[in-house]
């Protein structure tokens, strides 16, 4: 087995050390970018010295991007940079704009090529995309970092890919996790025999039973969790025991709607603190659920891991023609100090909405916490009181049992 780095073998204390250091740099860093001066304004930043220190700083949300975007085009003042000084500039869904780099490794994707055996002498299938959206160039520039050539397939035109793919020799795949099989499927159709044996995919879901489907036809395949904004947070190794965080971020899992960190084990919202000198990122959530698995990876890598994607914290739901957000149930947890955690549940009875709030405290008065819920959700529900611990931790705090057909 060959490292990306000695970076990946570093000892708990090493790793605490270093990214103290790091941490205080892209504080620093953050500060001269004028979205994250305003955005930090009203904070100590100097009472930051450690990861475990972040939980002083606000979570920033892709919405706050959003926002400043429009009155600080492109970037909404959150790079260190100008636009005309990156090398690429990628317009998201939303719309939201990220910036990119043809620098080495830039956005970190060639850990996870690394680990999944991708390296010179591979040709790589790139079948992400490359209009608009940074995927396609994720995945290159992460094989370029590993000495692997590329052919730039993007999406579609699948006949055509089979034939690029039998006539170059592609011996790796990058893309989603399920247009491999629509390359093999009709590579088995056309009668053509391809030499891919790995492939390193993401941006859905890779089920067993498709990952098994490549392992049958000879082609190792592991994933990865990356975002257009962050570049790659965590990947797979070949021990393929949850996902291994990337050496250049720090991962936070808290309760949703908040910055609050969980108890370790328990499922709650990615926060992510990049490293990247140009675009620095300071407890940026992505609205992904996960959780953080206990030990090391029997790989040798000593990073934190988590168990990969497990939902979407934006559990935002309607409820009697009313929005109901978890800032909201967080903000009822800190109106009562006694209140530990609690949960909304919407249901239906007959043709009503019904609302129930869970609330975890080991006592209080339930009308005082009717009140609270009704000035804070704008929604009156019934209360249910219920010992400390005694609520799920699957990292929900909006639950919707009605059932929609």
């Amino acid at each position: 087995m060959t490292y990306y780095d000695a970076l990946e073998t570093r000892s708990a204390d090493e790793r605490a050390a270093d990214q103290a250091r790091a941490i205080r740099t892209q504080i620093s860093r953050a500060l001269s970018a004028p979205g994250f001066a305003a955005h930090l304004a009203d904070v100590d930043t100097d009472a930051v010295t450690s990861a475990d220190d972040l939980v002083r700083l606000p979570v920033l949300r892709k919405s706050d991007l959003a926002k400043a975007q429009t009155s600080r085009p492109p970037f909404g003042g959150f790079t260190v940079k100008p636009a005309r000084h990156f090398h690429h500039v990628f317009q998201s869904p939303g719309p939201i704009y990220e910036p990119g780099s043809t620098d080495h490794d830039w956005w970190r994707m060639g850990r996870f090529l690394n680990a999944a055996g991708v390296g010179p002498g591979d040709i790589v299938q790139n079948c992400f995309g490359y209009h608009l959206t940074p995927a396609g160039m994720i995945f290159e520039n992460g094989a370029r970092a590993v000495g692997a050539a590329v052919l730039p397939a993007g999406t579609g035109q699948t006949e055509l890919q089979v034939t690029a793919a039998r006539d170059v020799g592609c011996t790796a795949y990058a893309g989603t996790p399920d247009y491999l099989k629509v390359i093999l499927d009709k590579a088995d159709d056309m009668g053509v025999a391809l030499e891919f044996t790995k492939a390193v995919v993401g941006g859905g879901a890779l089920f067993p039973s498709l990952r098994q489907d490549y392992a049958d036809r000879g082609i190792s395949c592991l994933q990865c969790y990356a975002t257009a904004d962050l570049g790659n947070i965590a990947y797979e190794s070949a021990a393929m025991e949850g996902m291994i965080i990337d050496e250049h971020v720090i991962v936070e899992i808290v309760t949703p709607g908040t910055g609050t960190p969980v108890a370790p084990g328990d499922v709650g919202e990615v926060v992510v603190t990049s490293l990247n000198p140009d675009y620095p990122l300071i407890r940026f959530a992505t609205g992904d659920l996960s959780a953080i698995m206990p030990g090391v990876s029997p790989c040798g890598r000593t990073n934190l891991r988590i168990k990969g994607w497990m939902g979407r914290a934006d559990q935002t739901t309607k409820i009697k023609g009313m929005f109901v957000r978890p800032e909201q149930v967080a903000a009822l947890v800190d109106k009562h100090d006694e209140i530990v955690k609690a949960r909304v549940i919407a249901a239906r009875q007959g043709e009503m909405d019904t609302m129930t709030v869970q609330i975890e405290s080991a006592g209080g008065d339930d009308m005082a916490y009717a009140k609270s819920v009704a000035e804070v959700l704008k929604l009156k529900g019934a209360i249910e009181v219920v010992a400390p611990g005694s609520l799920p931790k699957d990292g929900l705090v909006i639950e919707d049992q009605r059932v929609y057909e």
